[in-house]
């Protein structure tokens, strides 16, 4: 079996097909007002300074230090300066009105912030020895001009678009989303809505793994349930080669007779068929199937259980999809936290597991009783998932890899 990272740095070393039509065909051009969670195409560069000119960060009094050395100054207020507007230059021994984001006016050097003044007619008395400096934000101090603000293959938050919007990018190139194909083979499996016959399960892994597409900005055609025959499938994986980048399934990878994912992939391509040294989700399928234009679609084929499909989806799958939409490197892998195990593990197993907890109200982690594939209830109540190498026990009070959902979901 492999190991997860040995199965990882297979997937991660595909072609990446979104960042090498970048060479060949124009970038999509859309509204920063509408790139959340797109992928950027290409670094973006501030044109301007922001702040653009030295401002004021408090409401208050702006004036020349010097005048104000005593601490006990009393200045003649010459203006009123609100935030847009253009201050006349401050002559020597006068105060500005100044407001929050008001540009300084020339020959202030400092602000004193309105709790340190006292109004006394047409002057102020300022109680405070500012120094040079003193409340003011200088013009670059965030953002110089022709500096780097977003690197090519950020993948767009709210943060990002602001600081984007910051320096007056109304526009940003950004890749396509990742076209991707989903469809689910089980002749036990049945939609919510309709009548459970004996043997038949609900499909819960046709929401969790749209929900999970979802959320990675992906353009998703889901085929629902596809009848359990070789036939059938592999008309499934033609039609769904034609338009997508990826093809996703759940279900029918392993080895058995009613299994018939595999032999239809093998027909329509090529595949390499896992087993992962992981606990859950052993089968996993990746490969490619052909299209009629003499390219290729990847293939990635789940396990079944709905916690192997949900874990394995977030362990391989997840990092892949990042990686084909050109996400950085640096970026595919969540980041882990070191958190204490409240609980015991006494038994270790020889594959890598990934135990589903919950954070408690003391700062460690918490086990779900029930570690099953089958057991979708623990994903529901956890918080993330420990990650614990293969063979490793775990004591109380041990430190764990901690992988919260917070991080694994988006």
């Amino acid at each position: 079996m492999l190991t997860v990272a040995e199965a990882l740095a297979v997937l991660l070393a595909a072609d990446r097909p979104l960042v090498a039509e970048v060479q060949i065909a124009p970038l999509e051009l859309i509204p920063t007002l509408a790139a959340n969670g797109r992928v950027l195409a290409g670094a973006q560069t501030s044109q301007l300074n922001v702040p653009p000119a030295d401002n004021t960060q408090m409401d208050g009094y702006a004036v020349r230090a010097a005048d104000c050395a005593s601490g006990a100054a009393r200045l003649p207020v010459s203006q009123r300066i609100p935030a847009g507007h253009v201050g006349a230059p401050l002559q020597a021994g006068t105060a500005a009105r100044i407001f929050t984001g008001a540009m300084i006016p020339a020959g202030a050097d400092a602000v004193v912030m309105q709790e340190m003044c006292e109004a006394d007619g047409d002057a102020v008395l300022i109680r405070h020895a500012p120094k040079s400096g003193e409340w003011v934000r200088r013009s670059g101090e965030d953002i110089r001009s022709g500096s780097v603000i977003l690197a090519a293959g950020t993948r767009l938050r709210p943060q990002d678009l602001g600081l984007a919007a910051s320096v007056g990018l109304d526009k940003l190139p950004v890749l396509r989303k990742l076209r991707v194909a989903m469809f689910f083979t089980g002749d036990e499996l049945a939609m919510p809505g309709q009548p459970l016959k004996p043997g038949a399960i609900y499909n819960s892994n046709r929401f969790v793994l749209r929900g999970l597409l979802e959320n990675l900005g992906c353009e998703i055609t889901d085929y629902g349930i596809v009848p359990d025959n070789r036939d059938a499938t592999r008309e499934a994986l033609r039609r769904a080669a034609q338009e997508h980048d990826l093809i996703l399934t759940s279900g029918g990878v392993s080895v058995g007779e009613e299994d018939h994912v595999k032999p239809a992939v093998e027909a329509e391509g090529r595949l390499n068929m896992w087993q992962i040294a992981m606990k859950p989700g052993k089968p996993l399928a990746f490969g490619e199937v052909r299209r009629a234009d003499g390219g290729n679609a990847f293939f990635i084929g789940l396990p079944g259980n709905p916690v192997s499909s949900f874990v394995t989806f977030l362990v391989f799958v997840r990092p892949f999809i990042l990686h084909q939409q050109g996400v950085a490197a640096n970026a595919l892998a969540p980041q882990a936290l070191a958190m204490r195990a409240d609980f015991d593990w006494p038994k270790a197993d020889r594959r890598q597991e990934f135990l589903r907890v919950k954070i408690n109200a003391r700062g460690g982690l918490d086990l779900f009783p029930q570690q099953g594939s089958g057991v979708l209830t623990s994903a529901v109540w956890g918080d993330g998932l420990v990650d614990n190498p293969a063979g490793k026990t775990i004591a109380n009070g041990d430190l764990l890899r901690f992988l919260p959902f917070s991080a694994l979901l988006h």
